[in-house]
């Protein structure tokens, strides 16, 4: 596995096309505090809202952040979500967009509304029914004109219509012309429309719906897949199992059954299009269709810890190869955007977020005191540790005696400190805002109206702590026993 975790840099700069079904999915997040009078339904006090890539977006998202440089064909409409979805993408160095703008289509659009951690309502917006003639006509060109360019095509099949027979043909047999890989995610109840494609890369529900028989196992799996490569001759099958993992099916080679990454299954969004991303830049590396279908297992499994479509990087990925883990625990120090991400998944789980911050020089009782009252409030507690350029600005040049890494190090070392985020800043209000805690935890030498971070946490119903202090016990104090 370290082998393979060695070779992922071979992703950098590989080009990939992408073609398929284009989506806006769109979070509202709020609190539901009492039910409505006009019917016995909630009523969603919204706070924030997020867009992100969705469907054959996620998919190129997923390329780029991988190291690959990305085409991606596909159609919006003459709307706020196809702008949205067009500037997602300019915002992407790596990335060239062919976007088709048809007026009589609109955007898929999939709003979700978040109460707390519950999903509460999933609006769609979208049209399901084939291209006009005269839009696949464009699209088909517009393949045409990218082939020559790219490594390796695949195809995003969402089941919302730009991937029409005549588009999925024409792009297969453009390209096995051209002697470029096809690597297919596919939809339907019929995949002969996918024949001559190089991998299909179905989910368990997926398969059993083609085959018209339920799979229950990975034997039956394997069989299903073996029927489909005759019927629709292809050249490979990647079937992902959910906890079963995966099931890598050859012609006249034996079945390769890749198993599940021990992990804590967030959110599945998404995690197929991080395994067909993975597997299409993995395949055009020079990987083994085997070594290729590891690797891009492995990538499923950890985007699968993660909340929303989500993606992963190639160090998440060589770390996970190397240790044998799909989920990064071997070191509590984590940056601002993994700890956004670590953070929701576990008010999830329902669990109760708090977060302390602190130079913490030359730990001492007092120390101690603050973060076991810090954790009795909370299931899980951050704390966020000034770096040494923030001590210095703030407690002089004297200052830091143990350097960030050393704070960091013995802090990581207490079980009631759960993660550790080193921030630059004099003040921790925007980590305070990527973490949005539950409890917000201060000494009692401070004031409410004087607490970092004190208003935004309790603009989200968040409560704040004013700890009790420990007479006598503080790093001055100590550094001038010393001294003395």
């Amino acid at each position: 596995m370290s082998n393979l975790a060695s070779r992922l840099d071979q992703f950098i700069d590989r080009h990939i096309l992408c073609v398929g079904d284009l989506m806006l999915d769109r979070y509202v997040y709020g609190q539901v505090e009492r039910i409505s009078p006009e019917a016995p339904i909630p009523v969603l006090r919204q706070q924030r809202e997020t867009t992100t890539l969705g469907g054959a977006g996620n998919v190129v998202r997923n390329v780029a952040t991988l190291g690959g440089r990305i085409s991606v064909v596909g159609v919006v409409g003459q709307d706020k979500a196809g702008s949205e979805i067009a500037k997602e993408f300019r915002d992407i160095s790596s990335v060239r967009a062919e976007l088709i703008v048809d007026p009589e289509r609109p955007t898929t659009e999939k709003t979700r509304y978040v109460a707390g951690s519950q999903q509460i309502l999933r609006a769609d917006h979208e049209v399901t029914y084939p291209l006009s003639p005269a839009v696949e006509k464009e699209v088909i060109e517009r393949i045409s004109s990218i082939l020559d360019e790219v490594d390796a095509v695949i195809l995003s099949d969402y089941n919302k219509g730009v991937l029409t027979p005549a588009v999925i043909e024409t792009t297969i047999s453009l390209a096995k012309k051209k002697n470029k890989p096809v690597i297919v995610d596919p939809k339907g109840r019929c995949f002969l429309k996918y024949k001559g494609a190089t991998f299909l890369t179905p989910n368990r529900k997926e398969i059993s719906d083609v085959v018209g028989s339920p799979i229950a196992s990975v034997a039956d799996a394997e069989t299903a897949a073996r029927e489909l490569m005759k019927t629709c001759g292809v050249g490979a099958i990647l079937v992902k199992l959910g906890a079963d993992g995966a099931c890598l099916v050859r012609e006249n080679e034996k079945m390769l059954h890749l198993k599940a990454e021990a992990r804590e299954v967030f959110d599945v969004s998404g995690a197929g299009d991080t395994v067909i991303a993975t597997l299409s830049l993995a395949l055009t590396s020079g990987f083994a269709p085997a070594e290729a279908s590891k690797v891009a297992n492995t990538a499923g499994s950890i985007v699968v810890g993660k909340v929303g479509t989500a993606f992963v990087t190639r160090d998440e990925i060589a770390r996970a190869l190397i240790h044998g883990e799909a989920h990064h625990t071997e070191d509590k120090v984590v940056g601002m955007a993994s700890i956004a991400d670590i953070a929701e998944r576990w008010r999830k789980l329902g669990l109760k977020v708090g977060f302390t911050n602190g130079c913490f020089d030359l730990l001492h009782p007092g120390h101690i005191a603050l973060l076991r009252q810090a954790r009795a409030t909370c299931d899980k507690l951050v704390v966020g540790l000034n770096s040494d350029a923030s001590v210095k600005r703030l407690k002089g040049a004297a200052r830091p005696i143990q350097n960030e890494a050393a704070r960091s190090t013995v802090l990581a070392s207490l079980a009631d400190v759960d993660h550790i985020v080193i921030f630059d800043e004099d003040t921790p209000l925007d980590l305070i805002k990527a973490v949005r805690p539950d409890v917000l935890i201060k000494g009692a030498d401070y004031t409410l109206d004087k607490v970092v971070g004190a208003a935004e946490v309790q603009s989200w119903h968040g409560r704040v702590v004013l700890a009790h202090l420990v007479d006598g016990q503080s790093t001055t104090n100590t550094i001038a026993k010393m001294k003395g």
